[in-house]
């Protein structure tokens, strides 16, 4: 087996096929994830049962008959979504010996459609933040979560661990949640591919939240195509044909262009220059007071819903667990910071250093700046007959890992230009373009479409794939 250049389309027709076997398969990735535990990329790894699942696929399948879209392909799941059996941390000390007796909604989907789950991957502590860098479960030598083609690198987060995982070829495809970036920064940074869905066309129980207005469950894959299976596993759709790229039509908006860094700039401008070889349409579009609608919008929801969220979450444990306590335990520094100075008193960043009352903002957000945030995407894609917007996933390639690189400045900048459409509710679809030509890290490509537009957003993805390419694997692989 290949599993440097494996997809899970592929594993599943060798599986269906009988060409390979899911105890093979299973037993391959459980070893590349022992072979590098140095990433940090799983909180836990259930051999016992992943290799025990197998046993029973391969005991029960007849080549060819009744094949499964992911019978016997071996998946992860991020460490705040409930897998029956198996611990679910959310990244976080007080809640690491929390097992639930019931699959998320979206596990119980991934399993019905034949997926085998090897492990829970680690995250940023609670999903608030973007490099990853989580001192509490470590299996390497360095903490927080490393990245698949550099390990001295950050994976991104909040969904780190599936996105090495995946970009180290430990598995290809995987679940991952995403509130303002967390499943499309950490593929962009591992170079893989992953759907921010319209937000509520995933069911979102069994998960520890952060916003129940802006988080949702992602894929994340090795490609497209297999961003694609894990789509329809989900939500019961119909297969997708690549589009006709002569027939698509995308906006630039120029402010999500500002501050690249070498490598994404010319991977990104190299990339739109492709598109339209390929007979895209591309044409410059204008987004006014996007960013001042967005930060309206971004804090005040995320940091209000957080606290009644998570409250209804932990009752929902059985655990007796409090948030005071669960805020108590809390390992990163930022993440506690964030959780005893904002979410507890139920307070936002005010001016010159000070915190004022979430509600106000929170009400003002949900009242008038969200709706208003949406119409804006509605009018520019309308007003613009675009497909989609297309921009630089996040503005740099992965960033050194160390406690720095959860600075707040860096938060900032890594979800500039994926946090507004996550405000707005629309989705948002990744993609690897290329390794950087200074750096030889991935550079990512995101396309954000109208609010119910997955389906062709992936459509578009699939033909954007085979114009670019995959990536090739990590160098130590």
């Amino acid at each position: 087996m290949d599993l440097d250049h494996l997809t899970a389309q592929q594993a599943a027709a060798d599986l269906c096929a009988g060409r390979i076997t899911s105890k093979a398969l299973v037993s391959a990735a459980l070893a590349r994830a022992k072979a590098k535990a140095n990433l940090n990329a799983f909180v836990t790894l259930d051999e016992a049962g992943a290799m025990k699942a197998a046993a029973a696929f391969d005991a029960s399948h007849k080549p060819g008959k009744n094949c499964k879209p992911l019978g016997g392909v071996p998946v992860v799941v991020k460490d705040n979504t409930e897998v029956a059996g198996l611990p679910s941390s959310a990244g976080t000390p007080a809640l690491k010996d929390y097992v639930p007796k019931q699959d998320a909604p979206v596990v119980e989907k991934l399993r019905a459609s034949g997926a085998i789950i090897i492990g829970k991957t680690n995250m940023h502590e609670l999903a608030f933040g973007i490099s990853g860098y989580n001192p509490t479960f470590q299996t390497g030598p360095e903490p927080g979560v490393r990245n698949a083609y550099d390990a001295t690198k950050i994976a991104g987060g909040s969904s780190s661990g599936t996105a090495a995982a995946i970009g180290a070829r430990i598995v290809t495809a995987g679940l991952g949640t995403d509130t303002g970036a967390s499943v499309r920064l950490p593929c962009a940074l591992n170079g893989c591919s992953s759907l921010r869905p319209t937000v509520g066309r995933y069911p979102q129980g069994g998960i520890a939240p952060i916003s129940h207005t802006r988080d949702t469950p992602g894929p994340m894959a090795s490609s497209m195509g297999d961003v694609a299976i894990l789509d329809r596993a989900i939500t019961g759709g119909g297969t997708i044909a690549p589009a006709a790229l002569k027939e698509v039509r995308i906006g630039i908006v120029g402010s999500m262009l500002a501050n690249l860094d070498g490598d994404t700039d010319k991977a990104f401008h190299a990339a739109i220059d492709k598109l339209k070889s390929a007979g895209v349409t591309v044409v410059d579009v204008e987004m006014p007071k996007l960013a001042e609608l967005n930060g309206q919008v971004g804090f005040p929801v995320a940091l209000y819903e957080a606290y009644d969220d998570m409250v209804a979450y932990l009752k929902h444990t059985g655990t007796g667990i409090t948030i005071e306590a669960v805020a108590k335990s809390i390992a990163s520094p930022d993440v506690k910071g964030t959780y005893d100075g904002l979410v507890i008193p139920r307070k936002l960043p005010g001016p010159n250093n000070t915190v004022v009352d979430a509600k106000p903002a929170y009400e003002a957000a949900m009242k008038t700046a969200r709706p208003a945030l949406q119409a804006l995407y509605r009018d520019t894609f309308a007003k613009n007959k675009l497909d989609a917007i297309a921009f630089p996933t996040v503005p740099k390639v992965a960033i050194a890992a160390n406690p720095e690189s959860s600075s707040l400045e860096n938060f900032l900048l890594f979800i500039r230009n994926t946090d507004p459409g996550s405000n707005a509710g629309i989705p948002g679809l990744q993609l690897p373009v290329g390794l950087g030509a200074t750096t030889k890290l991935p550079v990512g490509f995101e396309l954000d479409g109208p609010s119910g537009s997955d389906r062709r957003l992936i459509a578009i993805g699939l033909s954007m794939e085979k114009l670019f390419g995959r990536l090739p694997p990590p160098p130590s692989n």
